[in-house]
């Protein structure tokens, strides 16, 4: 008796965690547009799949759960070798202006495997890249370095924890072949997590290529997916319009709150959604200079930190320029309709960043706290300080040591400052609270993800990677890890990143 009622007991265990075990969930609805959109297309195998990165905590919210945690499990289904049931992958298609350029585009090296629904009813876009070449390739091979592949997965996971609008990374399968580049470099497939892919430059494609009945479907498609309320204003196209601006402005200002920089804000890289995506030539800024660029491509500093906003307003209108046909037939009425929404960007973004940069200081948006903040960039550019350590300074001086700070210029403007802090409600704690939510105590250091993906991709030890990437799990939390809060060697002008491409 007593074994049979173990017995049961067992039986029962076993049976909840099949109910529990729901992997896959997938479903095809870009695939449900015009095909003038997309190719259809299976993923290229590669000769040895091994499983490097798996993000177990983002597969479990996906609904991916127990039995693909083993590397036997996954790697056949995200090196793009098996396909899971119910997928359909496809490359999209698509167009972007490139450093101001128009070029007629698409997924040269990545395929949209399909959309896992979560059973909260979450849509989202699960891609390979790396998967082999597609029509949209333009002679390239369509494959991608290990190196570049864990470049993204580290970077868009810190960008998450950092409380940024991205793109996730699912998994790090390596291949097994050579991917040639400057040099020979290991393959590997990145599976990449979005809300969508759909880009400013899926409109130019649309607006260039196709007529206004695609245009038509795709928006309703488009807002349906990501501004559904739009659909039920007077008018939908401008209230899509406005959301979509909205989304932009806000991802910009975090990227700014950080030091973040892009790299290469070409309109395909412009996500509807609003999500960051691409990880090529992106890095954090160390020492403050609003001209800051670390991109090998940007000769004439387009992308610059303080470029960001302004290439944002640009890519907004030329995402403008393609749903003028959907306003009105009569083009300069559309452009009359729509023109006082785009010209809203500038206050709308600089009342977004005020108030961001106030609350770095631990301040109420005013007069008063844009003047601190504006003496303050001042003082840092001339200086050279670190961007993170300087406001960092203001939280937790003891651990921030950098002879900069006893400068008498900053004592004085600090200790201004604080009388306004202790004027303001809340005092000294409320503005450590406002300020410990805005200032990461750690971000990729550039100099730390060099080696980092150096020893992983050269030496096979990944130790250093790991380690930063738990790190940045909690950035915004002190850790007994020092090493990881220093900032890179003083001259970083011959730092540079690439695509990856």
């Amino acid at each position: 008796m007593r074994e049979f009622f173990f017995g049961l007991c067992y039986f029962c265990i076993r049976m909840k965690a099949m109910k529990k075990n729901i992997t896959w969930n997938l479903q095809n609805t870009y695939a449900s547009l015009p095909n003038c959109l997309y190719h259809l297309q299976k993923p290229s195998a590669v000769s040895q799949p091994k499983g490097l990165l798996w993000n177990g905590i983002l597969a479990n919210q996906l609904g991916l759960t127990s039995n693909l945690e083993a590397p036997e499990d996954w790697e056949l289904y995200f090196s793009g070798n098996k396909l899971p049931e119910g997928a359909s992958p496809l490359a999209q298609a698509y167009a972007g202006h490139q450093f101001g350029y128009f070029n007629r585009l698409g997924d040269g090296r990545a395929l949209l495997l399909s959309e896992q629904v979560t059973a909260d009813g979450t849509r989202f876009d699960l891609q390979l890249k790396g998967s082999g070449p597609t029509p949209y390739s333009r002679r390239g091979d369509g494959r991608a370095t290990l190196r570049s592949m864990l470049r993204e997965y580290l970077i868009s996971e810190a960008m998450f924890s950092l409380g940024i609008p991205t793109t996730r990374s699912l998994a790090v399968v390596g291949t097994g072949d050579a991917v040639r580049r400057e040099q020979v470099h290991p393959g590997a497939v990145l599976t990449r997590v979005a809300t969508s892919h759909i880009r400013v430059g899926t409109f130019e494609f649309i607006h260039q290529f196709e007529d206004k009945e695609v245009l038509k479907q795709f928006f309703e498609y488009t807002a349906k997916r990501h501004e559904s309320q739009s659909l039920a204003d007077e008018q939908p196209v401008l209230s899509f319009f406005d959301r979509v601006m909205d989304k932009q402005i806000a991802l910009i200002v975090h990227w700014m709150r950080v030091g973040f920089i892009h790299g290469v804000m070409n309109t395909d890289n412009m996500s509807i959604s609003g999500e960051t995506i691409d990880y090529g030539p992106c890095a954090f800024m160390n020492r403050y200079n609003p001209k800051t660029v670390f991109s090998s491509i940007d000769e004439n500093g387009r992308y610059a930190f303080s470029q960001q906003a302004p290439i944002a307003h640009w890519n907004l209108m030329c995402l403008a320029e393609t749903l003028l046909p959907l306003l009105h037939e009569n083009l300069e009425i559309a452009v009359e309709m729509i023109t006082p929404v785009l010209n809203t960007f500038p206050k709308r973004f600089e009342t977004a960043w005020k108030t961001m940069m106030a609350h770095k200081i631990g301040l109420q948006e005013g007069d008063t706290a844009q003047a601190l903040v504006t003496e303050l960039l001042q003082w840092m550019h001339t200086h050279k300080a670190d961007y993170t350590h300087t406001f960092l300074q203001l939280m937790y001086p003891l651990n921030i040591k950098d002879l900069i700070y006893v400068e008498p210029s900053f004592v004085n403007w600090r200790e201004k400052w604080k009388k306004c802090v202790t004027e303001q409600n809340g005092g000294m704690e409320a503005a450590f609270q406002l300020m410990q939510s805005h200032n990461p105590c750690y971000i990729p250091r550039n100099a730390l993800v060099e080696q980092a993906l150096d020893d992983f991709h050269y030496r096979n030890d990944r130790s250093l990677f790991d380690r930063i990437a738990k790190i940045l799990q909690q950035p915004y939390q002190l850790q007994d890890e020092a090493h990881f809060m220093m900032d890179s060697p003083d001259d970083e002008s011959n730092y540079k990143t690439f695509c990856g491409t």
